[in-house]
């Protein structure tokens, strides 16, 4: 691994471990997401500015008004999204600068990933080729409309709030899928969608920031 991926000083491994006791403490229990959280080279999903604010427990601009979330709430999302047990194909709402995409890469079998905003997914593409993930698909579109030609999916994990669930997405997911999605506008809540024989069961997790999803693809 290259000098730039390894990280020094705010960068480094032992930065890197304070962030993992930090998320053990926020109530994070899932080691597989600790370990993979505690490998991947976060700062370089960040410009070189703020690098040294990249393992803070916050969310950071990442340019287009979009921002990398903060490390709890990647961790958050992805234990929920794996509780319910190994998933092959999940869906991924929102690739932004490609941080969450790279964590879901390492735990499940195949990422399928949309970004509406065509610059900022070619950086994601990027920083994902420099660490080697190679189990990931891209597509540059309007994240309410899915990505059917896959469908359906074991998991989706949205990164940007609508006002309300996009039907496309549900009707995508697998029988026993699972999705992960903010929803509201100034107060955001964290939904858990589990799609069973007969319908839908919604549990809300908890408050939650997210950017507003939007339509259409620049």
């Amino acid at each position: 691994m290259n000098h730039n991926l390894q990280g020094i000083g705010m960068t480094s491994r032992r930065t890197r471990d304070r962030m993992i006791e930090r998320l053990k403490q926020q109530g994070i229990r899932d080691n597989k997401i600790l370990q993979v959280m505690g490998n991947i080279p976060r700062h370089i999903f960040v410009d070189e500015a703020l690098a040294s604010r990249s393992y803070e427990d916050t969310a950071l601009p990442i340019g287009y008004n979009q921002t990398i979330s903060q490390p709890y709430i990647v961790a958050r999302m992805t234990e929920l999204l794996l509780a319910e047990g190994n998933l092959s194909k999940v869906l991924e709402i929102g690739t932004g600068c490609g941080y969450q995409t790279a964590i879901l890469a390492q735990l499940v079998e195949k990422v399928y990933s949309v970004e509406r905003i065509g610059s900022l997914l070619k950086k994601a593409k990027d920083h994902l080729w420099d660490i080697k993930l190679k189990n990931i698909s891209f597509q540059h579109n309007d994240g309410g409309w899915g990505w059917s030609d896959q469908a359906p999916y074991d998991g989706i994990l949205v990164a940007a709030a609508p006002v309300k669930i996009p039907e496309t997405l549900l009707e995508q997911m697998a029988v026993g899928g699972v999705m992960l999605i903010p929803v509201g506008t100034r107060q955001q809540e964290l939904h858990k969608i589990i799609r069973t024989q007969t319908g839908y069961e919604d549990a809300i997790i908890e408050s939650v920031s997210f950017v507003p999803f939007l339509a259409g693809r620049e």
